[in-house]
């Protein structure tokens, strides 16, 4: 199985001690986000985590215990973007703090390793088409060397995005704009020798050549791996979303980054009370289980194909 940490919030910035205490005691425990009172005991253990996907804005509190993940197959999806703090609030300098890790990542584990991400993209007054445009260029300089793609994604407006980003004034995005901005990215990508690709995105770009992303990547963990995987398409995602099945071990309205686009907090208010009960000895992310909770052992297998197939025959794999 792969284990997702997490789209919920940002593990290696925040929880990364309590992700490692959890590896090393072999399983965690899952609250059903709606049903509060259903808990999961969800194994860890190398022989049933096929992979790991780890979300994040800033890595550094992780860099120096990666050999901690030795067993396991994994990479980052980096989300790094030019917004300034009036929409990414608690996002250290990125210039000193998070293009540093950015290259530190990928020279530790290697670019294929580290996906980078910008998104997702909105407009206004401030944050015009020619301004993302003017720094998606300036970061791709800088992290040419440093990774392969870079997925894009324009904005969904939940009820609590458009709440807590009602001081930005944002500007509606027509389908004219998001095919000339994918279509600028493109361009400026090439020249870096990147490529783009969208997450669960309606509109279909493969015009531009620019294809659906799959942010939990078959392929990629096949490539990593050197297995087949033999997993498919998680159902419980959007329509348009290509990833493949995996199990999210973290919890929302727990991420204190204060992004305000954010999808998955709720309030500021609700993540410092819900941060405010995080143990890093936990099983739970956050607080403890009650007398009337319910905890079932999820099952767990793995889905690594162990079949040697006739084509690794030819390439002489055997």
């Amino acid at each position: 199985m792969i284990i997702s940490a997490s789209r919920r919030t940002d593990i290696p910035s925040y929880y990364s001690e309590w992700f490692f205490n959890r590896l090393n005691e072999g399983y965690v425990f899952v609250r059903n986000p709606m049903n509060a009172h259903q808990i999961s005991k969800i194994s860890l253990l190398p022989d049933v985590v096929d992979g790991i996907v780890f979300w994040t804005k800033n890595p550094t509190p992780m860099l120096n215990k990666l050999d901690r993940l030795e067993k396991y197959h994994y990479y980052f999806q980096f989300t790094l973007t030019a917004y300034g703090p009036d929409v990414e609030k608690n996002i250290p300098s990125k210039n000193k703090i998070i293009l540093p890790a950015f290259r530190r990542l990928s020279k530790e584990i290697g670019k294929e390793k580290v996906v980078w991400r910008y998104d997702p993209i909105f407009f206004n007054e401030i944050y015009t088409i020619d301004y993302h445009c003017k720094y998606f260029e300036v970061l791709a300089s800088k992290l040419a060397q440093y990774t392969e793609k870079c997925t894009i994604s324009f904005i969904d407006l939940y009820s609590n995005t458009k709440r807590n980003m009602k001081s930005l004034n944002m500007q509606m995005i027509t389908l004219e704009q998001q095919t000339e901005l994918a279509e600028r990215f493109v361009e400026i990508a090439n020249r870096y020798n990147l490529y783009i690709d969208t997450c669960a995105e309606n509109y279909d770009f493969r015009k531009l050549g620019v294809f659906p992303a799959h942010c939990i990547d078959k392929e990629r963990f096949e490539k990593i791996g050197k297995y087949k995987l033999g997993i498919g398409k998680d159902t419980h995602q959007r329509d348009a979303c290509g990833c493949i099945e995996s199990i999210d071990i973290g919890a929302y309205h727990t991420c204190k980054n204060g992004c305000l686009y954010c999808y998955a907090n709720y309030s500021s208010a609700c993540v410092n009370q819900n941060f405010a009960q995080h143990n890093s000895e936990s099983r739970l992310f956050f607080g403890e289980s009650q007398e009337e909770d319910i905890i079932k052992e999820r099952t767990m297998k793995s889905y690594i194909d162990r079949q040697m197939t006739l084509f690794d025959y030819e390439k002489g794999k055997l």
